[in-house]
């Protein structure tokens, strides 16, 4: 059970404030762990994934025998303590063994607690060293593409896009230049087969027989090269830079849905942010490009015949109060007017 801390300064206090889950969060920072057995390829994968991820990556040299999907092990506990210890909510775990070999776990986590886990085969594997080309320049955010339709379909590509998102992006930024754009990395998968066209959520851990249809998937990292257009927009070429990844989906655990809907909670906002246009919209208002806000207001049917219009001297009855009535009866409501007397 891990221990409550409890601040006893205000440098402390403010120290575990900025460990405490916040609305925009801060850059994950990713823990790689070496299992009791690697291997050269793992090792040399888990390397080159440590380098996109600097600088938001601490690496653990030691062996260490964790297992995460294995319940009988203490390996949750072990996670949990590394989460608080180093402030991370991200793990790397590399384990190879004769049934899963060279084998890649992703573990995220909330609050010091595990969210959820999947594990990939690396199966394809090209070094930075093998590409003549340059580098990007550490801790600069890189743009992720996606290319398959399995990532917004199947729950088990979800699950792997959304982990792949948490591990390279960086800090939250609002905007950002041209030239800080210095790399792209692209997550593809093979064609998709028949039986995925219409996916839908497994209710038990994937089988092996289950596991052979997943397609793999290819990661691909390359560096933008902008070149003279003729126009304001320069021309972008994309450079192989690597490391070139090819995984298999193994196995994975869901988060839990408690856990889940309290990782997704966010705080209520202020009268003013929602003024603003922020948050949740409000019936019949809507902020407009230049940023003002506009509503729009019902009122009930009105009574036209009721309506009290000016009050004019040429629209009044005759003085002798007759009417003009026409041939066939009907009055106009206008007499003709009086000629002046000449004196």
């Amino acid at each position: 059970m891990l221990r409550t801390i409890k601040p006893k300064t205000a440098r402390s206090k403010r120290a575990l404030e900025a460990r405490q889950p916040k609305e925009v969060e801060d850059a994950r920072t990713a823990v790689f762990v070496k299992g009791t057995h690697t291997g050269e390829l793992l090792n040399n994968v888990m390397k080159e994934l440590m380098a996109l991820k600097r600088p938001d990556a601490i690496a653990f040299n030691k062996k260490n025998d964790i297992h995460p999907f294995d319940a009988s092990t203490n390996s949750i506990a072990s996670l949990e303590f590394w989460s608080m210890k180093n402030d991370a909510s991200l793990f790397v775990i590399g384990q190879t063994t004769k049934k899963r070999p060279h084998g890649l776990t992703f573990v995220r986590m909330y609050d010091g607690k595990v969210l959820d886990m999947t594990e990939v085969g690396v199966e394809g594997w090209k070094g930075m060293a093998e590409f003549k080309t340059p580098k990007s320049t550490p801790g600069h955010k890189p743009l992720i593409h996606f290319a398959s339709e399995l990532f917004d379909t199947h729950p088990r590509y979800q699950q792997l896009k959304s982990m792949l998102l948490d591990f390279f992006n960086g800090e939250e930024i609002e905007s950002i230049c041209l030239p800080g754009i210095e790399h792209v990395i692209s997550i593809t998968c093979a064609p998709t087969p028949a039986s995925l066209n219409n996916a839908t959520i497994p209710t038990q851990p994937t089988t092996s027989k289950e596991a052979e249809v997943l397609p793999k998937v290819h990661i691909r990292t390359y560096t933008i090269k902008l070149l003279a257009s003729g126009t304001r927009i320069p021309r972008v070429e994309l450079v192989p830079m690597g490391p070139s990844l090819d995984m298999s989906l193994r196995r994975y655990q869901d988060a839990d849905p408690e856990l889940l809907k309290q990782a997704m909670k966010r705080p209520k906002l202020k009268k003013t942010d929602v003024e603003k246009g922020l948050g949740k919209k409000r019936k019949n208002m809507e902020v407009d490009e230049m940023g003002d806000l506009r509503g729009r207001v019902h009122i009930a049917k009105q009574d036209l015949s009721k309506l009290q219009t000016r009050k004019m001297k040429g629209l009044k009855a005759g003085l002798d109060g007759d009417m003009d009535v026409d041939e066939d009866g009907d009055s106009d409501g206008f007499s003709p007017r009086k000629k002046r007397k000449e004196t």
